[in-house]
């Protein structure tokens, strides 16, 4: 799945949210220096903030196509899996993972961030949290638990996306914590809040994990009836958001 989401690039590109400039900057301000690695890097979202705010930015990612993309918009990728690649001698100011941390092995993954990093070099590891209006949400777990009832994902609402999200942000500070050479991790969060329309929604809906391999028929099934959802409410919603980071000062040997 991690693999899948290049299915689409230039959906992905358009649909998936920006990140915080608050975030950006704040990252950049606790970095020695400019040079970024953006691991996962996708279509280069992040990267193209990052780049913008004055760094010099390499993306590693390990889908082609989403390499390809973010090529096309000048942005320097090589393409493999973090584990697996080639610093080739490489260091960075900082290393920043927008959204696909939770595919790195969470030790291997710091323990080449801690390779890379210049001494006080930052380590930031950063995802997306929202929840949509509960009949947005009732809507699409139904049908999808109808058209995929074998699939791991269950979409119940048994905890808040927040406290879900937790446990990601946990893992990825306690891989820092072990690997060592970095000092103890932070939590940052920026808040904020988009406002879709039903088609909008409908539009992103398939550049999530879940559905990127979802065949046709049974795609469009889940955006009717997620769709007919949203139409109840009067064809769109404004749902609220916030961004965590995970995030280390690469502070000597590990």
């Amino acid at each position: 799945m991690a693999e899948s989401f290049g299915v689409d690039a230039e959906r992905y590109d358009r649909v998936r949210p920006r990140y915080p400039g608050a975030m950006v900057e704040r990252i950049v301000a606790a970095s020695p220096g400019p040079d970024v690695l953006d691991v996962g890097c996708g279509t280069g979202i992040a990267a193209r903030q990052f780049h913008a705010a004055g760094c010099n930015v390499l993306g590693v990612e390990p889908d082609e196509r989403m390499a390809e993309f973010a090529r096309r918009g000048g942005l320097e990728v090589e393409v493999a899996t973090f584990e697996a690649w080639d610093p080739a001698g490489r260091e960075f100011d900082a290393v920043i993972a927008g959204t696909p941390w939770h595919w790195v092995d969470p030790l291997a993954g710091a323990a080449k961030a801690a390779q890379v990093l210049r001494p006080g070099g930052r380590l930031a590891a950063f995802w997306h949290v929202s929840e949509p209006p509960p009949a947005v949400s009732e809507a699409f777990a139904a049908v999808y638990r109808r058209v995929m009832p074998n699939s791991p994902f269950t979409f119940r609402a048994t905890r808040s996306a927040l406290d879900s999200h937790q446990s990601l942000l946990t893992k990825a500070a306690d891989g820092i914590r072990e690997v060592g050479g970095f000092g103890d991790p932070e939590q940052w969060r920026f808040d904020g809040e988009r406002t879709y329309t039903r088609d909008e929604w409908l539009d992103q809906l398939p550049t999530s994990g879940a559905l990127t391999l979802l065949p046709p028929d049974k795609l469009a099934e889940v955006l009717e009836r997620v769709g007919a959802a949203i139409d109840a409410m009067g064809g769109g919603f404004t749902m609220p958001f916030a961004t965590l980071v995970v995030t280390a000062e690469r502070t000597g040997a590990a």
